[in-house]
């Protein structure tokens, strides 16, 4: 008896217990992806936030346009904070990098348009150092300050820009409307002359209509008449009352 159970002993030494199976709790935060990689992909398809952040031409990595208005527009509504570089240094944590210097374009292998299923896929990095994490945090200000200081200085350059062509155009207007009105006095002063050259005129033919000869105006015909039919009478009254 004491062998049988000796080996039973020896027997139970040598088998390898099954682990226990998983919990429904474990599996499903294996299956379910981080809440940050869930919101940035929700961020990137919606195409009511395009102008401000969308995929590449490809879908192979996701682009911030206006680093501006995404920080101040776009992360408090995701986040509930403000800060872009702390989203930067996020994604670094999640295996994201950048693609360019000229642009904030970060790609990952696996968050891709149309790939959502592939977010669970994606694991954090281990925790960095703080030398390390203090580096990348430098380099990422850095970075944002450089754009933000590019972005502003672009805009006031756009604004200078704007604010001279606007006085160039005034000037031109202001130079034809001066033309103009120096035209219209012009003429005003020749209507002017013309009514009383044309006034005075038909003033004197009103009074004397009759022609002139070497200065000396002219009696017409019926003029002659009537002067010779008044004398006459005149001539004629008086004999008449002597009768």
């Amino acid at each position: 008896m004491e062998a049988g159970v000796s080996n039973n002993n020896g027997d139970q030494k040598g088998l390898r217990l099954p682990s226990p199976p998983r919990t429904v709790e474990s599996m499903m935060k294996k299956s379910t992806p981080p809440p940050f990689l869930v919101k940035t992909y929700t961020v990137v398809e919606d195409p009511a936030t395009d102008k401000v952040i969308s995929w590449n031409c490809e879908g192979t990595a996701f682009v911030v346009w206006q680093t501006a208005e995404f920080a101040k527009d776009v992360l408090p509504k995701l986040f509930k904070h403000c800060n872009f570089s702390s989203f930067v240094r996020q994604l670094n944590t999640y295996g994201f990098r950048k693609v360019t210097t000229t642009r904030w374009e970060f790609c990952n292998d696996k968050f891709r348009k149309g790939e959502k299923e592939k977010l669970c896929e994606i694991r954090r990095r281990k925790a960095w150092t703080n030398k390390q994490q203090h580096e990348v945090q430098h380099e990422v200000q850095h970075e944002v300050d450089e754009d933000q200081r590019s972005s502003s200085s672009n805009s006031s350059s756009s604004h200078y820009n704007t604010l001279m062509d606007e006085n160039k155009r005034l000037k031109k207007e202001n130079g034809a409307l001066s033309l103009e009105l120096a035209s219209m006095k012009g003429k005003c002063r020749e209507l002017l002359d013309l009514v009383a050259k044309y006034g005075n005129g038909s003033r004197k033919e009103d009074e004397d209509e009759r022609p002139k000869l070497f200065g000396v105006r002219l009696e017409v015909e019926g003029e002659r008449r009537r002067k010779t039919k008044r004398a006459e009478e005149t001539a004629f009254l008086p004999s008449q009352s002597c009768k």
